[in-house]
């Protein structure tokens, strides 16, 4: 029997997938419990329409991703922070420093979650962020630790 999944099932396909299943596995788990509805003609044609509005959704969240990487790789983004004599920091800088920079300097909300630095930035000098931003768009930006 051919059934439309609505949710992920392990070991048996994605969400929005036509799937072949046996018939009581259909009948008495998945279609009773909402995790799949039986591939009908109305239901096929909904499945399109489901699939055409999820692309439009990500071809625009792709273009604003992409308008998002071109103005964070306009300029550097500074970041202050309090050094000693030797021009070492106090501390280091975090991505969550970064993150707040983005929002004050460039005006995108970015959870700091998605930032990684490649090592602990404790001196003053131009660094190298990445930033993911999921579905494998991710991005380098340039930072500057500057002393306050």
């Amino acid at each position: 029997m051919q059934v439309i999944l609505i949710q992920d099932i392990d070991n048996l396909g994605a969400a929005n997938e036509l799937v072949n299943v046996k018939n009581g596995y259909a009948r008495n788990y998945l279609i009773p419990g909402k995790f799949a509805v039986e591939a009908n003609a109305a239901n096929k044609k909904q499945l399109d329409e489901r699939m055409k509005v999820q692309a439009k959704k990500e071809a625009a969240m792709l273009a604003e991703i992409n308008k998002v990487i071109t103005v964070l790789k306009e300029s550097p983004i500074k970041i202050g922070a309090k050094t000693g004599t030797s021009g070492k920091i106090f501390g280091s800088v975090t991505s969550l420093q970064i993150a707040r920079a983005i929002r004050d300097q460039k005006g995108y909300e970015i959870d700091r979650k998605r930032i990684t630095l490649p090592d602990e930035v404790k001196e003053l000098g131009t660094y190298k962020a990445t930033i993911d931003f999921g579905n494998g768009n991710n991005t380098e930006v340039e930072f500057e630790v500057i002393g306050e």
